[in-house]
């Protein structure tokens, strides 16, 4: 039997950036679609939604700018709407190539959210395809809401199936859109589609609502799916999307006659790096990028794999450029960094290397010790700082902490050019130094996010002396966003992390 090759388009930067309080930098955006082609060597990725705003536009034309040089342009792909080529001009300015046009896959959406018949839908989407054409862009179309669709309306879907049949696109795309299929269902649907246009290639997008997306994705592959819709570490709206790492083991490992293209040694060093932009932390227990799931506690376990590796199977370690561990219980130049960068398999500008040079100069300076498992906190750290222009700056504090007082402040901030001074107390460090930063806000008018999660964590792999990361979560009337601060000492990080909120919102 002949070997189907598997088309794995990554949609971490558009529907993983979806995922709840998540939101990449130009700079972040352009990293992970360098690594997600250059290293991992996925055929295709996502990187946006048309029109959403200018920062995604300029991620996007930064994007295309570095994958026209490279010979990757036809992989770049971005979301776009049936809206009169306002979708098309926008992708044509930012220099993309390929458009995934949204559609409705299910007569429930078309009916009650478009308030349009299928024959009025089909020509807007007609009109939308030859206006692509004639601006050079290629189309794939996105079925939304399909999996209800083939549930409640098939006779739609099989009439909309025809009429694509006969347009001049290159893949229909199937998203399980709310993440409702069985793994019986996704075969059945698939199967049947499959089999009345067995030379269309389609595409499935798996949701993971019921944690079942890894189990349909080997349904629809089993089915004859020509392509698979993942994400690096499962990011995504509500639960998210199949994730790749898993997805990548399990078809290697238990599918037969298919194949694909990823670099599994590249999995462990993206998932890490799409961590700490995105603050969106990995369990430790996550399948193939987790931290423990090559961790062995108990020692029986150990005793076995010293006599025969009795507690071994296929997901080896070694596939993953990870290595097996037994748990026991409860001065740097450039040429320096670069090695390490090397090993971690990451590439960084000229500019962006000096940055990062600067930084662990910087801890050095103060007597702490940086590991390579350090490095990607602080390119992370360093490519954020410099997304955002300054317009507000901590100039000093003065933080103290007494028995029998409570805790105060006295901080120096410039906003804008004009320098303000206050001092406030509060229930901790920390908070004096909010309660400091309200009060001057509050004087010029202006009001501060709510704090809603503060998360502090040291690196896996670091020293507890070294590196401290603080996450804070805000949230304001519009929308949730975090923002993250490095340093040796806590506080130090969360004043960083802060600062970060105080220009995102000057902005």
């Amino acid at each position: 039997m002949s070997v189907k090759s598997i088309e794995i388009m990554d949609t971490t930067l558009r529907d993983g950036e979806q995922t709840s309080g998540v939101s990449f930098s130009a700079s972040e955006k352009l990293t992970i679609a360098k690594l997600l082609l250059e290293e991992l060597k996925v055929d295709r990725i996502e990187i946006a939604s048309a029109r959403v705003s200018e920062g995604e536009f300029q991620a996007v034309a930064d994007i295309t700018n570095w994958a026209s040089e490279k010979g990757y342009l036809d992989a770049i792909e971005v979301l776009t709407f049936v809206d009169k080529g306002i979708s098309i001009n926008w992708m044509k300015k930012a220099g993309a190539k390929v458009q995934n046009l949204l559609t409705k896959g299910s007569l429930n959406h078309l009916t009650h959210q478009l308030k349009k018949t299928p024959n009025q839908h089909f020509k807007e989407i007609s009109d939308t395809i030859l206006l692509a054409i004639e601006n050079g862009i290629e189309t794939n179309i996105y079925l939304e809401d399909w999996s209800n669709g083939m549930r409640n309306s098939k006779a739609y879907v099989f009439e909309y199936l025809a009429f694509l049949a006969t347009q001049p696109i290159k893949r229909i795309m199937l998203p399980d859109t709310l993440g409702v299929l069985t793994p019986s269902e996704t075969f059945e649907f698939v199967s049947e589609i499959k089999g009345k246009y067995p030379h269309l290639h389609f595409d499935f997008h798996a949701h993971n609502d019921y944690d079942l997306s890894v189990s349909n994705v080997m349904e629809a592959l089993k089915a004859g799916a020509d392509g698979l819709h993942l994400t690096v570490n499962g990011m995504g709206e509500r639960a998210g999307n199949a994730p790749l790492a898993s997805v990548v083991a399990v078809m290697n490992d238990f599918i037969p006659n298919v194949q694909v293209t990823i670099n599994e040694k590249a999995l462990y060093t993206v998932s890490k790096l799409v961590e700490t932009f995105s603050g969106f932390i990995i369990p430790a227990n996550k399948p193939v990028i987790g931290a423990n799931v090559f961790t062995q506690t108990a020692g029986i376990h150990a005793d076995g794999d010293n006599k025969k590796n009795l507690y071994f199977n296929d997901l080896l370690p070694e596939r993953f450029a990870r290595k097996r561990q037994y748990a026991l219980g409860k001065s740097s130049g450039k040429a320096n960094i670069q090695k390490n960068l090397q090993e971690l398999g990451l590439q960084l500008n000229e500019d962006d290397l000096k940055k990062v040079t600067q930084r662990i100069i910087d801890l050095g300076d103060k007597k702490q010790v940086v590991t390579k498992e350090d490095l990607p906190y602080i390119i992370a750290e360093v490519l954020d700082s410099y997304s955002n222009e300054e317009k507000v700056q901590v100039d000093s504090y003065v933080l103290t902490h007494s028995k029998g007082l409570r805790p105060s402040t006295t901080i120096s901030i410039t906003i804008n050019g004009e320098t303000h001074e206050q001092n406030a107390q509060g229930d901790g460090q920390f908070d004096a130094f909010m309660n400091a930063i309200r009060s001057v806000f509050k004087k010029k008018g202006l009001l501060l996010p709510d704090l809603v999660d503060y998360a502090v964590r040291i690196p896996p792999g670091s020293h507890s002396d070294a590196l401290c990361e603080t996450i804070i979560t805000w949230k304001d009337i519009e929308k949730e966003f975090k923002t993250r601060g490095l340093d040796s000492d806590q506080t130090v990080s969360a004043i960083k992390a802060t600062e970060k909120m105080l220009n995102i919102i000057t902005n």
